[in-house]
C-alpha cells in the first residue's frame, strides 16, 4: 500500500471519530470508545508524520536540490536515527559534488585560457558542421578579426585560402600545406565525443619557422659543399685552360679552348649566386619613403619590362608613404618581382606597380598567364622554378628580405586573370 494511501487512511480514521463524537451522547460507553480512537489516530499521525512523512519530505527536498543542481545547500536532520544517517550521506555526497564541481570548473577555465593563448588554431564544431568556437590563434590565421564574428558560419563561409583547405579536409585527415605566402601550415579535422555525440574539430599548426629553418640549413649546406668544390676544381681548369690558350698555335683549337674558359667562368659566376643566397645580410633598416623609393627605381625597372617586350606602368600617390626598411634590400625585391612579372607576361603584356591603402601596401601586378595551381603549392619553396633558365632563387631571396622586414605577402593569381604580389608593410 502506499504510503500516502495510509496517511489518508489514517487521517479519515480521525474525521470519523470527530464526527461520530458530535452525533453521539457524550455520556455513552460508545462515547470514551470513540474518543480513545480518535486519540489513537492522532498519535499514530504523529508518529506517522515523524517516522515516515519528514524523512521523505526531506528526502523529496533533496531530489529537488540534485534537480537544480544547487550544491551548496543541505539538509537537515529530522530526529530519526535512519533517515538522519541518510541526511548525512546525503549532506555528504552534496559537498563532494559541489568539489568536484568547482574542480571542473578551474579544470575548464585553465583549459579555456589555454585554448585562447594557444599557438595552435583551434575551431570546433556542432554536430551538423556550424562552428561553435575557435581560438585567437584561428581568427589570426583565418584573417578573421574576432572569435565572435567565426562562431555561427560554415566551413564553406570561410573564404581565405586557409578556410577552402579545412572545408576540404575529411575526418581524421592531416594536411601540410604551403599557402601562396609562403607560409606553412599542418591542418588537421579530428573529433571528440560528448553526450555520446561525435563533434569535430579543426587543428591549424603553423609550421612555417620549423620548415624554413629545415629548409635553410639543408640549402646552405648544399650550396657550401657545391661552391667549395665547383670552385676549387675550376680555379685549376680556368687556370690551365688560359695556359693552354697561350701556348696553343692553331687558331680553332685556341677558340675552342677559351670557350672552355668561359664556360667554366660562366659555371663559377653560376655557383656563386648560389652561394649568395644563404649570405643574405641583415637588414639596417631606416625610415623612408616608398614612393620615391621607388620613383627612383623605375627607370631600371622600364628597361627590364622593354627587354621582355612589355610595358610598366606606376600609379604612386603624391603623398609620401613612410616605410622602416632597408632600402637597398627592398630595392632588390622589387627588381626581382618585376622581372619575374615581365618574363611571365613576355611580347605585348603589362606590368603595373601601385601602392594600395589603407597602410603602406605594394602591389606589383601582370596580366600574364597566371600561376598554376601545381605551381602555387610550391612558390618560395628553395630551388623551384618554372623557368627553363631559372634556377629558383629569386623567390627565395624575396621571401627571406620580407620575413626579416616583418612584411605580409602573397602570389597569387585572382579571379580576373591578374597575377598580384602584394606586399603590406
Amino acid at each position: 500500500m502506499r504510503i500516502s494511501w495510509i496517511f489518508s487512511l489514517i487521517v479519515l480514521l480521525i474525521a470519523g471519530a470527530v464526527v461520530t463524537l458530535i452525533l453521539i451522547e457524550s455520556a455513552s460507553v460508545a462515547y470514551n470508545l470513540v474518543c480513545g480512537v480518535a486519540l489513537l489516530g492522532i498519535l499514530l499521525l504523529v508518529l506517522f508524520y515523524r517516522n515516515v512523512m519528514r524523512p521523505l519530505r526531506t528526502i523529496a527536498n533533496g531530489i529537488d536540490l540534485l534537480r537544480a543542481q544547487d550544491f551548496s545547500s543541505r539538509l537537515s536532520h529530522v530526529g530519526q536515527r535512519e533517515a538522519d544517517r541518510i541526511v548525512d550521506m546525503f549532506n555528504g555526497m552534496m559537498g563532494s559534488l559541489k568539489q568536484e564541481r568547482l574542480k571542473l570548473r578551474e579544470q575548464n577555465h585553465f583549459l579555456d585560457l589555454l585554448i585562447d593563448v594557444s599557438p595552435m588554431g583551434i575551431i570546433t564544431l556542432s554536430a551538423d558542421g556550424t562552428i561553435t568556437g575557435g581560438n585567437r590563434a584561428a581568427t589570426r590565421f583565418l584573417d578573421i578579426d574576432s572569435v565572435r564574428d567565426l562562431v555561427g558560419l560554415m566551413p564553406k563561409d570561410l573564404h581565405s585560402t586557409l578556410g577552402k583547405i579545412l572545408c576540404g579536409l575529411q575526418d581524421k585527415e592531416v594536411r601540410v600545406v604551403r599557402l601562396n605566402d609562403s607560409m606553412v601550415y599542418r591542418c588537421s579535422r579530428l573529433s571528440f565525443m560528448e553526450s555520446g555525440i561525435a563533434h569535430p574539430f579543426y587543428l591549424i599548426e603553423k609550421l612555417t619557422d620549423e620548415v624554413m629553418k629545415a629548409e635553410r640549413k639543408s640549402y646552405e649546406k648544399v650550396i657550401r659543399m657545391m661552391a667549395h668544390e665547383v670552385n676549387n676544381s675550376l680555379a685549376g681548369i680556368i687556370s690551365v685552360l688560359d695556359t693552354a690558350e697561350e701556348e696553343v698555335d692553331d687558331p680553332d683549337l685556341s677558340e675552342a679552348i677559351g670557350a672552355c674558359g668561359d664556360r667554366c667562368r660562366d659555371m663559377g659566376a653560376f655557383i656563386t649566386k648560389f652561394a649568395s643566397a644563404v649570405k643574405i645580410p641583415e637588414p639596417a633598416k631606416q625610415n623612408a619613403d616608398l614612393c620615391d623609393m621607388l620613383r627612383s627605381r623605375l627607370p631600371l625597372l622600364e628597361s627590364i619590362c622593354s627587354a621582355a617586350g612589355c610595358t610598366l606602368s606606376a600609379k604612386l600617390p603624391e603623398r609620401e608613404v613612410p616605410v622602416f626598411i632597408d632600402p637597398v634590400l627592398i630595392e632588390q625585391v622589387v627588381t626581382n618581382i618585376v622581372k619575374n612579372a615581365a618574363e611571365s607576361t613576355g611580347i605585348g603584356g603589362s606590368v603595373c606597380i601601385s601602392i594600395e591603402s589603407p597602410g603602406a601596401t605594394l602591389v606589383i601586378a601582370d596580366d600574364g598567364p597566371g600561376i598554376s595551381a601545381e605551381a602555387a603549392e610550391m612558390l618560395f619553396t628553395p630551388f623551384f622554378t618554372t623557368k627553363e633558365s631559372g634556377h629558383g632563387l629569386g623567390l627565395l631571396f624575396v621571401r627571406e628580405v620580407l620575413n626579416s622586414h616583418g612584411c605580409h605577402f602573397s602570389l597569387e593569381t585572382y579571379p580576373d586573370g591578374i597575377t598580384r604580389f602584394v606586399i603590406k608593410f
